[in-house]
């Protein structure tokens, strides 16, 4: 009776009818096959005009192993290497962007466009620091179809993409994806190490195509992937169009980027050096030195400044830092902002070029010594930006090693020569001078570490 007394009670609130299925709303019956579909193709039509197949054809020098000589049949004899990429054309008269490595060392250069039209092409200018190259094809008049560059920090994780080109050789191919991180480093690629992550599949072949926002805007030119079997594992990464746009508009007059010099030494912070400052994260880059007259001096840095942002973007670490002045022009000036004593301050920096001071004097080293067959040059602002380095130190930096020389047994490229036989070495002149009197020892500065060579 209590039972029965409980169930009446929750049916006169309610109860009862909070455990019946409720009831389900009419809905309206899609009317034909097009409201059933969601598809990329209108964007597809629009854009895959723009995206084109490279081929290549480059002679290499061969020598031939032969068991006996035999007269009159040459050791030596040239082979063909065909390889396969993908670009974008950026303008209407032909103007194509692809990745350096795709035309390296090419002999003749074939663009296949998506209407199968057949276009030899010309090599425009290449920034090898940024794997990027510049082709020409000529249509007699006629305009191709481009496409327009949108701001690469205008995207965000998530946003999706489609990446176009041509994958082992498969002609045109669509894929589709999310961005799945922004300032991905990703160390030996190109100088900037500061990629658009991507799960859209990239596959050989992919390089120099174009990664696309759902807009139709070129976003990206797809680089590299990560990937242990050579296919796409998911983890592709396209270089930034800000970098795309500045080798783009530097590139047609044959120029070059100039990373502008903001006349410091930094370095990132780490949690040791965050605690030391009194930052409540790691953020940012330090200031180590003010080199006196150059830019960040006149504009007021001082040492132990924590920079946290370039213009109006964010600085994380040294790839960032490289990643923003390579967008920007030397002679602008640009707000900085810095942490110093605990409070955001906000500096205004008038951008230069990295001068060549001192004079490079690049010599190559000769005779029975150790470091025979080493080129060598005295380190400057403007050597450092060539080599790509943040923070730079005078002195005498090796620049090449002449291959199968000496030389090359204990030093390689990017090599700090601090001293020989224990005295220190401050330029290229010295550095003749000291070699010249027998080597018995040369001092060498790596990564941040220094070690001494000792030689009987």
């Amino acid at each position: 009776m209590a039972l029965r007394a409980i169930l009446m009670a929750m049916a006169m609130v309610g109860g009862l009818a909070a455990l019946a299925p409720m009831p389900v709303p009419a809905q309206r019956l899609p009317a034909d096959r097009s409201e059933l579909s969601f598809s990329y193709a209108p964007l597809v039509k629009r854009v895959s005009p723009a995206v084109v197949n490279i081929y290549t054809t480059t002679s290499a020098r061969v020598q031939r192993r032969l068991p006996f000589p035999f007269p009159g049949v040459p050791n030596a004899g040239e082979r063909v290497q065909n390889a396969l990429g993908s670009g974008v054309l950026v303008r209407p008269d032909g103007l194509i962007v692809t990745n350096a490595h795709v035309v390296k060392g090419a002999d003749e250069i074939r663009v296949v466009l998506a209407d199968r039209r057949e276009f030899e092409a010309k090599l425009v200018s290449q920034e090898e620091r940024f794997d990027l190259a510049l082709l020409r094809i000529e249509g007699n008049g006629d305009k191709f179809p481009f496409l327009e560059m949108r701001d690469s920090d205008s995207v965000e994780v998530g946003d999706i993409v489609l990446a176009i080109g041509n994958p082992f050789g498969l002609t045109q191919t669509v894929t589709s994806g999310i961005i799945s991180a922004l300032a991905r480093s990703a160390g030996g690629v190109n100088d900037s190490s500061f990629f658009i992550q991507t799960d859209a599949a990239i596959n050989p072949g992919n390089s120099g195509g174009a990664l696309v926002s759902l807009d139709g805007r070129l976003i990206g030119v797809n680089t590299a992937i990560y990937s242990q079997t050579g296919g796409s594992v998911g983890i592709g990464f396209a270089t930034p169009s800000n970098i795309v746009s500045r080798v783009v508009a530097i590139g047609e007059s044959g120029g070059r980027i100039v990373r502008p010099w903001l006349g410091i030494n930094m370095q990132r912070v780490t949690p040791d050096l965050a605690s030391g400052l009194n930052l409540p994260r790691p953020v940012g880059l330090v200031v180590k030195e003010v080199f006196p007259g150059g830019p960040g001096a006149r504009a007021g840095l001082k040492r132990n400044d924590v920079i946290v942002g370039l213009k109006d973007q964010p600085i994380d670490d040294e790839a960032s830092m490289r990643f923003r002045l390579a967008t920007l022009q030397v002679d602008t000036v640009v707000p900085i902002r810095v942490i110093r004593a605990g409070k955001e301050l906000v500096f205004d920096m008038k951008l230069a070029p990295p001068p060549e001071d001192p004079p490079r004097d690049k010599s190559l080293l000769e005779g029975r010594q150790p470091l025979s067959g080493a080129s060598v040059s005295n380190m400057s602002p403007a050597v450092a930006d060539e080599l790509g380095l943040v923070e730079w130190r005078p002195g005498v930096i090796v620049t090449e090693i002449t291959p199968g020389s000496y030389a090359g047994r204990f030093i390689r490229p990017g090599d700090m020569i601090l001293g020989i036989n224990g005295q220190e070495v401050k330029n290229v002149a010295e550095l003749k001078k000291r070699v010249t009197g027998g080597v018995a020892s040369v001092t060498i500065g790596r990564e941040g570490m220094v070690s001494t060579v000792q030689f009987r």
